[in-house]
């Protein structure tokens, strides 16, 4: 079921589009294709907690990020873009206890494709910018290393996972040197929050919520793609 801070973050979302929307066009339109990749950190939240593994979600799990990037400004000051990212999300426990340990680590492997409203502010060779918008994700694999926790080998979390898709929000903070010729260098912290579960949260599943929230960060290159026409002819 949504919550209704998840409705809340939804129409806020849909605001910054609709508002992005009404900014003035451009003569011709910036259209851009690149890559990005980087280092991303993930944590999962469930609801309840495990009783006795104070250790659950407090290691954060370290990976990589990166894909295909998409950029079209059509407007002063905003555009679209759309990525195709593979990313690696995951929790680890680790702990040594009289009465058990455990040293476990649950990788999840995601395709997930952002919708994202780009904001950028700045002279056209330098810019800042923001980036909001729905993502949704596909996971196509799932590993598990080390040891689970000798206690509760059968605990919940050891369990394959039950949905595979996922669905959620981003937003990233950069910024970017446009040079003529060698084309787009670009930075950017991102922030991803998912709003899917990712074990059931059924009346009879253990977990009621069962997402994930990463941050990565990340270096770009993009190349500009010569627009075939001006998107307004006028002077």
């Amino acid at each position: 079921m949504i919550t209704l801070r998840k409705h809340i973050i939804l129409v806020l979302f849909g605001a910054v589009g609709l508002l992005a929307s009404a900014q003035p066009h451009l003569r011709t339109p910036e259209m851009y294709l690149g890559v990005h990749g980087g280092a991303l950190g993930s944590m999962y939240s469930f609801t309840p907690r495990l009783n006795g593994t104070e250790h659950f979600l407090d290691a954060v799990f370290l990976s990589g990020n990166g894909g295909l990037v998409f950029r079209y400004s059509a407007h002063k000051c905003c555009g679209l873009q759309v990525e195709i990212n593979y990313m690696q999300k995951g929790w680890r426990e680790n702990a040594d206890r009289a009465d058990y340990s455990v040293h476990y680590t649950r990788k999840l492997d995601y395709i997930e494709v952002p919708f994202l409203t780009h904001i950028y502010f700045g002279k056209p060779s330098f810019r800042g910018f923001v980036n909001l918008g729905p993502q949704i994700g596909y996971c196509f694999r799932q590993t598990e290393l080390g040891t689970r926790n000798t206690a509760t080998p059968d605990a919940p979390q050891y369990a394959p996972i039950d949905n595979r898709f996922d669905w959620g929000i981003a937003g990233g903070l950069g910024f970017y040197y446009r040079h003529v010729k060698a084309g787009l260098f670009q930075l950017e912290a991102r922030f991803n929050y998912s709003l899917g579960d990712t074990f059931s949260n059924s009346k009879t599943a253990f977990f009621s919520q069962s997402h994930a929230m990463d941050v990565s960060v990340n270096l770009g290159y993009f190349i500009p793609i010569p627009s075939a026409q001006p998107h307004n002819k006028k002077k």
